[in-house]
């Protein structure tokens, strides 16, 4: 589920396909009588997690034999490009993950691509917005109104070697210690991804009390706070070489399977891909910072219907369903994703299981990335992503940060 994780090409005449079968031409049987309503949904989930999904479809149309749900997945690249246009005019998919990045739904509820899910309440046909954590539904909610419900939600842990790392760090000093003396032998002591991908940095800087942006949604990532939660990171990479400078997060995760990396902060979606590439790793809660506190990055995408779906009742069951008791508990056991919803945050076979626990267990020190800030997406994009990768070659923190400042006050619209 990696941030704009790039799959093998899709032929133009597939992706064609896809938008003339969208809901705007849609040729069901609703209200005829002769077969279930259908329901087409697109989604970026391609990585080791999608058999988690496909259960969740699967399961759905097993129990609603009057609705046949067909997913079909993509890369988020291709997603982005095709929905906006498709959903205005009507010809794209009923439900769709718009993103990974959350904030990605503010720009379809400015377009009233996406319609209010009203469906909300109690029982197993209602979207329980009760039962799910409270920063996920406050993420899509705009002028009081629900425009999605969280597609997943996932903490980052800490994947480390076992054949390169004895003992897990524990605090953000022994991690860098540690990022630096397994830096050997052709091996780098933790891979930092800063490019299409789901952010990391951002930890590394919440753990020593930096920031990206304040309540007011201006630019933070120039105060002294900042720059010195980035400085030491950016040395070690710039002159421990403890990451290759300018990593995607494909070439990342590359690294680690390959055996070329010690660590990397990654999500329970990595899991299943590693095991195959016969990493022998183990799993670690994120080192506490200088406070003896921890934080992490909490990542979720969001799952919403377009506005002009011919079925909108349909399509708001099916949301119902996965985010229901029933399939995330399913889907947690299969995936390693801590649950969406906190009532099954105490279940016992959830705690039993190893990768489950640790990022579920992370889940009360979680951060979203930049929720709800205005032009977020492009704030990650045109200003932070540029602030990493010119701080790590030049080593000039305070400088990249003063032209990221500027840039995300311009895009933020912080007249301060």
């Amino acid at each position: 589920m990696r941030n704009k994780r790039a799959l093998a090409a899709l032929a133009s005449v597939a992706l064609t396909g896809l938008l003339v079968s969208g809901c705007g031409n849609s040729d069901d049987s609703s209200g005829s009588g002769s077969g279930p309503v259908s329901l087409t949904v697109w989604t970026g989930f391609t990585g080791g997690d999608a058999p988690g999904y496909d259960q969740i479809v699967s399961d759905f149309n097993a129990a609603h034999p009057d609705i046949k749900v067909t997913m079909t997945k993509m890369s988020w690249d291709t997603i982005g490009q095709k929905l906006p246009s498709a959903w205005v005019t009507g010809q794209g998919p009923d439900i769709a993950a718009p993103s990974s990045d959350p904030n990605a739904i503010a720009q379809y509820v400015k377009t009233n691509s996406v319609l209010e899910i009203t469906n909300t309440g109690t029982g197993d046909d209602k979207v329980n917005t009760d039962q799910l954590a409270p920063a996920l539904v406050k993420e899509f909610t705009y002028n009081g109104k629900l425009y999605a419900v969280p597609a997943n939600y996932a903490t980052l842990s800490l994947y480390y070697n076992k054949k390169l790392v004895s003992t897990p760090p524990t605090t953000v000093a022994e991690l860098q210690d540690q990022a630096a003396k397994l830096t050997t032998g052709g091996n780098y002591g933790l891979v930092l991804a800063d490019n299409n991908t789901i952010q990391m940095w951002p930890i590394l800087q919440w753990l020593s009390g930096g920031d990206i942006v304040d309540t007011s949604n201006c630019s933070v990532v120039g105060t002294p706070a900042s720059i010195a939660s980035l400085q030491p990171w950016v040395d070690l990479v710039k002159n421990k070489k403890i990451s290759p400078v300018g990593l995607s997060g494909a070439e990342a995760d590359s690294l680690f399977s390959a055996g070329k990396a010690a660590m990397e902060i990654n999500g329970p979606w990595a899991a299943a891909s590693y095991k195959t590439a016969g990493v022998d790793f183990g799993l670690a809660a994120v080192p506490t910072g200088a406070d003896g506190k921890s934080v992490t990055l909490g990542s979720t995408a969001p799952l919403a219907i377009s506005a002009k779906t011919k079925h909108p009742q349909q399509a708001q069951e099916f949301l119902a369903y996965w985010t229901s008791k029933t399939a995330q508990l399913k889907f947690s056991k299969s995936t390693g994703f801590p649950p969406l919803r906190t009532d099954l945050a105490d279940d016992a076979t959830l705690k039993a299981d190893p990768t489950v626990s640790i990022f579920a267990n992370q889940v009360p020190n979680a951060k979203l990335y930049l929720p709800q800030v205005p032009n977020a997406t492009k704030v990650d994009t045109d200003a932070y992503v540029p602030l990493i990768q010119t701080a790590t070659r030049n080593g000039d923190v305070a400088g990249a940060a003063a032209t990221a400042a500027k840039k995300i006050n311009e895009l933020t619209g912080c007249t301060q």
